[in-house]
């Protein structure tokens, strides 16, 4: 597939200092969801703006849709659709008046006009409160009008900058699902900024960790949890301990590695889980450190952030 975005080394700050970007680079490929998921203040949202020409990046080069966003801002405006994390909707209209709106904003007129707007209502199940004010709709609902809005006309690549957030489970799960049917029905390059690690593992066929500006890891989600071998063990303490005490404890059990403490919540990698546990227990025991729960699983993309960044994601 060929690269529907490109960013290389992409670098921003802001006034008083504030580094955005440190040297940002990732590719979209055409006709898949491509995941930017980092925390807040990882660096998405700037990377959203200047990709969409709405900013301006202190160096580096970035593309789309084969457009160089700096020399031809015009043509990659009319190649987008862009669903941003705050919603572009007109409250006191209607839903169709909406769509209507933006269809001639970018040209179509007459009975296209009509069709593309009819067909978006349909596709979105937004055809019942289609002539109700927006402002009376749900979050949800307004959200999926959003993405309808960026679809209007037939852009080849779509940003979704964190298209969930605020949305209760049912608006997410609703969303989450028209998401799926944009990347089998169309053959669009979409660029998803979230901060959930289940909607990235869930909705991404690629994805980028981002940490402080910069991309720390890579790659499809299962292959960047296959990279951490075995199983993930974690144990939640009684109290907060002494990092050397509990460090010393845990490394002295055979098969147990990357070991990390946080707060009261202590990790590490063993090729077999089950058969580390008991070792574990009896030397933070012997250290006198209490256990009140412990859990083995399969890696997750938190123990992925955990490795590349050295905390856990929530942190």
């Amino acid at each position: 597939m060929s690269d529907a975005v490109t960013a290389e080394d992409l670098h921003k700050s802001y006034p008083g200092g504030v580094r955005a970007l440190d040297g940002l680079s990732l590719t979209v490929r055409a006709g898949e969801v491509f995941g930017l998921l980092g925390p807040n203040g990882a660096g998405k949202s700037t990377t959203v703006k200047i990709l969409t020409t709405l900013a301006r990046p202190g160096s580096g080069r970035a593309t789309v849709a084969g457009h160089d966003v700096l020399r031809h801002p015009d043509q990659v405006r009319r190649e987008i659709g862009v669903v941003a994390q705050r919603s572009a909707l007109d409250p006191t209209a209607s839903g169709r008046d909406n769509l209507t709106l933006q269809a001639r904003l970018f040209g179509v007129r007459g009975p296209a006009l009509r069709r593309r707007v009819t067909g978006l209502l349909d596709r979105f199940d937004l055809a019942p409160a289609a002539e109700r004010a927006v402002r009376g709709w749900s979050g949800g609902m307004q959200r999926r009008l959003d993405v309808a809005l960026a679809l209007v006309h037939r852009p080849g690549v779509l940003f979704l900058d964190e298209p969930t957030t605020g949305l209760d489970p049912e608006g997410r799960a609703a969303m989450w699902r028209e998401i799926d049917r944009l990347a089998a029905d169309e053959s669009i390059a979409i660029l998803l900024t979230t901060h959930y690690l289940d909607e990235a593992d869930r909705l991404a066929a690629r994805l980028a960790i981002v940490d402080a500006g910069r991309v720390v890891a890579q790659g499809t989600p299962e292959h960047l949890k296959g990279e951490l071998r075995g199983d993930a063990v974690h144990l939640e303490l009684e109290e907060p301990p002494e990092e050397p005490r509990a460090r010393q404890a845990m490394e002295r059990v055979d098969g147990l590695r990357d070991v990390a403490l946080e707060g009261r919540r202590l990790s590490a990698r063993s090729d077999d889980g089950a058969a580390a546990v008991p070792a574990a227990l009896a030397a933070l025991d012997a250290a006198g450190i209490g256990v009140t729960t412990v859990t083995v699983a399969r890696p997750s993309l938190d123990d992925v952030y955990l490795r590349h960044v050295g905390r856990r994601f929530a942190a």
